[in-house]
Formats: C-alpha cells, structure tokens, sequence
C-alpha cells in the first residue's frame, strides 16, 4: 500500500465522529433514555420473552439513571418529546412498587429523588 493509498480511504474513526456529529442531542438523548427504559422492564420481569427473569436491585439502578438523564435533560427535550419519556419512567416506577416485596418509603423508590414520589392512581388501585 502506498502512502497515496492510506490517504485515500477514510479513517473509520472520523466517519463515525462526523455521522455522530449529524445526530441532533434530543435523538442520542432518546435513544439512550430508550435503552434505560427497555433494561428496566426486562429486570422488572416485563419481557414476554423473559417474563420469570427478575432484578430489582438492578432494575432500581437502571430506573435511578433514567430519572437522573430525564431530569436533566428535560429542559433540552422540550415537552413534546420528555412528556411521553416520563411516562414511560412513571410506569416502571410503579411496576417496580408492584414487584417488590419490600416496599420504599414514599419518595425513596427508584428515581423518585427526582420525580417525587409515585402512587397509583385511584383507577389502578382499584
């Protein structure tokens, strides 16, 4: 290979930084608030591939970090795209309460340092 070769072909490195650079920070924050959402309920036992697997204790970190990302970044996401994001980390809020056999106080549970505490409401206690 000459060195008019190497010049030639594109560093894989800063193709991959330019075609991250093109990705606006409300997709990479959606994407990764996604994948928090989708390891939580498979800890929580919510998978239909995995419905006897799980991990609260890992499912609680997991549910921390969404609500720390989505407290954070909120203000970035605007409404249209944080209202159905919190939705999401509400229902695994309350799925995890469900879960577990230990109940938290109200206002300690997974991520609800950030949210406050989380209840059902009057329709599903029913």
């Amino acid at each position: 290979m000459t060195d008019a070769d190497a010049t030639s072909q594109p560093d894989p490195l800063s193709t991959a930084s330019r075609d991250i650079a093109e990705v606006p920070a409300v997709e990479i924050i959606s994407t990764a608030a996604l994948h928090l959402m989708s390891a939580a309920a498979v800890n929580l036992g919510l998978a239909a591939d995995l419905p006897d697997h799980k991990d609260l204790d890992e499912a609680r970190s997991l549910i921390d970090s969404l609500a720390g990302l989505l407290d954070a970044a909120a203000p970035a996401l605007g409404h249209h795209h944080a209202a159905p994001l919190k939705d999401g980390l509400r229902s695994l809020q309350l799925a995890f309460r469900e879960a577990s056999t230990i109940q938290d106080e109200a206002g300690q549970g997974p991520g609800e340092k950030y949210t406050g505490a989380v209840y059902p409401t009057a329709t599903q206690r029913s």
